[in-house]
């Protein structure tokens, strides 16, 4: 009896291990298949939502920028270039004290403690500050950051910064970029898409205060894309600044509201130098007004005046509606559709040769030419030289000028259009045109950029010798480069003479034209002169522009002639171009011979007489310094010549009335 019961007891008892270890097996089963559909879960389902979350928590994407490509001159000198520099961002969730903060970065990064507390209080974990350091105000705000324990609420991102190593040189031409590396005027507008750099996100591994940590830690924020192309520019550096000097110079003298100048070569279609005045740093551009950025060369437009009269004198002569030697009666005006045309001086000149007409720009004779040629030959000469399109040049916002159509066309319309009246042209038109004349009468395609090359050196673009079209004949254009040569030789363009080449060219004298286009502002001229040299083999085209000069004196002939003159006189030696002769042998070799006196040290007057001033010395300094130093005594400057001061009419320290007249002559 008790033996079946102890039986029975241990075959409860092993039936309870054996439901026991069948639940544990049952239990454990079911938990791994739980496991494992939430493992499948997770890596089927989820999987890449997870990965996703773990990855930003170890890290975060940033946009990688590019240098932008280098814009170069002709000889291969940097006009802009891109540079990295420190962004500095503020993390507001990390700021303990943000008023404390704010007083201790405004007076380094130069904005008020204001906007800084604005990007505090936006929140969040990153908020720009200031883009763009320079590495003077980055280094200080490093300094700050291990004075002040800032480390955990202020860090710094790389970006690219466009630099103008030559200020000013070429502004208008170059333009500038904005903040978000993107060109906004000149070449940089042109060819952003090109130069610009070339954006890539990277995953950086941070820490919690967004710093890069392990191998981030050691990776650059920049690399070197293979769009990064460099532009190389058809400007020679050294003659733009020859130009910007001049312009300087004229601006001093005459005050024109604006001046223009280009320099092209007739040959190639390049242009050589552009430049305007007022101009801007590109560095500081925010610095200035929108109509300082203007490039007025390409985008602005206006009445040409007598400079289109070269244009004209070749239409006739290609249409053999004149001939250099024939006559014509000047009766000092003429009346055209009840339009008084008169000359410049309203006086008659008599029975003249047309060579006579083209020298002394004669409107009498220039109006009768214009309606004998009619006006359909007229507007066809005007767009065989280029006028009313766009020359197609590299650079933005070109205008087309403006032409009548010909069945539209009055005489009076033929007659002022003869003398640059009733047609709207853009100052690279007139050059181009006038580089026409020069090229054996074959229009060129202006070209302001050399070439591009990729990243590895490689060619991307080349600009060659672009022939438009033949405008005039051979022997017609040699015709005209003689007539124009008398222009300079012994007319209205003879202040652009240089001694020893030989020079052709227009001069020009336009009223402007009111605002809102009806009729002309009394007292308000453009004045202009476009030439070439030397005649027998031109190597270069000038053009000058004076807007509304404030002196009295708004010829062409008398302002704008000896600025081209100097432009051209600084170039014949800097391209080494030889002179037809050598005036000048002669009178070194006298000078040589005779004796020198001693020069006499002069010394300051010891009174001087109510209402009188004193000349200061004005020996070695620049045409700027001396215009700033007579004009603080107000003394008139009249100067000639460029470079450096080295005689005045008025001797240092002599006593003259103000508004005195003082001759300066400067040399190289």
């Amino acid at each position: 009896m008790n033996v079946n019961r102890k039986a029975e007891r241990v075959e409860k008892r092993r039936r309870r291990v054996r439901d026991n270890v069948q639940m544990t097996v049952l239990l454990v089963l079911v938990g791994f298949f739980v496991v494992l559909c939430r493992y499948g879960w997770v890596q089927i389902v989820k999987g890449a939502e997870m990965a996703e979350r773990v990855r930003l928590q170890s890290g975060e994407e940033r946009l990688l920028q590019s240098p932008r490509g280098r814009i170069l001159d002709a000889n291969g000198k940097e006009l802009a270039v891109s540079m990295m520099t420190k962004s500095l961002f503020v993390d507001p969730s990390h700021v303990k004290d943000a008023e404390a903060l704010a007083a201790d970065l405004a007076p380094i990064v130069q904005l008020p403690v204001e906007e800084i507390l604005e990007d505090i209080d936006q929140g969040g974990g990153f908020v720009w500050v200031k883009r763009r350091m320079e590495p003077e105000q980055s280094d200080a705000v490093k300094q700050l950051m291990r004075e002040k324990s800032y480390g955990d609420c202020l860090g710094f991102r790389d970006e690219a910064k466009r630099y103008y190593p030559n200020d000013v040189l070429a502004a208008n031409v170059l333009g500038f970029v904005g903040t978000d590396d993107k060109g906004l005027d000149g070449i940089e507008q042109q060819f952003d898409a090109v130069i610009k750099g070339v954006a890539e996100e990277s995953f950086v591994l941070t820490d919690m205060k967004s710093r890069p940590i392990l191998d981030s830690l050691f990776r650059h924020d920049a690399y070197t894309g293979d769009r990064c192309k460099t532009v190389t520019l058809t400007i020679d550096s050294s003659i733009q600044f020859i130009v910007e000097q001049e312009l300087d110079r004229a601006m001093a003298m005459n005050a024109p509201q604006h001046a223009t100048a280009i320099v092209m070569d007739p040959k190639t279609g390049n242009i050589l130098a552009l430049a305007m005045r007022p101009s801007y740093n590109p560095n500081e551009f925010g610095k200035y007004g929108s109509d300082t950025w203007k490039n007025l060369a390409v985008s602005s437009i206006y009445e040409p005046g007598s400079t289109f009269k070269s244009v004209v004198a070749g239409a006739a002569l290609e249409e053999k509606i004149v001939t250099p030697n024939q006559l014509f009666v000047d009766p000092g005006y003429v009346m055209v559709s009840g339009r008084r045309i008169q000359n410049w001086n309203g006086e008659s000149f008599g029975t003249v040769t047309f060579t006579d007409v083209v020298k002394n720009s004669l409107n009498t004779g220039f109006a009768l030419v214009g309606l004998d040629l009619g006006a359909q030959r007229l507007t066809k000469y005007a767009k065989l030289f280029g006028f009313g399109s766009p020359t197609g040049v590299e650079l933005p916002a070109e205008e087309s000028g403006i032409l009548f159509a010909p069945e539209d066309m009055r005489d009076s319309d033929m007659a002022t259009m003869a003398i640059g009246q009733s047609i709207a042209v853009t100052p690279l038109q007139l050059a181009a045109a006038m580089a026409a004349i020069a090229n054996d009468g074959v229009l060129l395609k202006p070209h302001i950029v050399k070439s591009i090359e990729n990243a590895d050196g490689s060619l991307y673009l080349e600009t060659k010798r672009d022939e438009v079209r033949r405008v005039l004949q051979s022997a017609t254009a040699k015709t005209l480069v003689g007539l124009l040569e008398q222009v300079v030789t012994s007319g209205g363009g003879q202040k652009a003479q240089v001694k020893g080449y030989r020079i052709g060219g227009k001069t020009g004298t336009a009223q402007k034209i009111r605002p809102n286009g009806a009729g002309y502002m009394d007292g308000h001229y453009i004045a202009s002169f476009c030439g070439f040299a030397p005649v027998d083999d031109p190597r270069i085209v000038v053009l000058v522009i004076l807007d509304d000069p404030a002196g009295g004196n708004f010829y062409g002939g008398q302002i704008a002639a000896p600025v081209a003159g100097s432009i051209f006189a600084q170039i014949f030696r800097y391209m080494h171009i030889e002179p037809s002769s050598d005036p000048f042998l002669e009178m070194d070799e006298k000078r040589a011979q005779k004796p020198q006196p001693p020069k006499k040290q002069p010394k300051m007057p010891k009174n001087v007489p109510s209402g009188k001033v004193v000349v200061p010395d004005l020996e070695g300094m620049t045409i700027r310094e001396v215009a700033e130093k007579l004009a603080e005594i107000g003394v008139t400057l009249e100067a000639e010549g460029s470079g450096r001061a080295t005689y005045q009419s008025a001797p240092p320290y002599s006593v003259v009335d103000p508004g005195a007249v003082v001759t300066v002559v400067f040399s190289p």
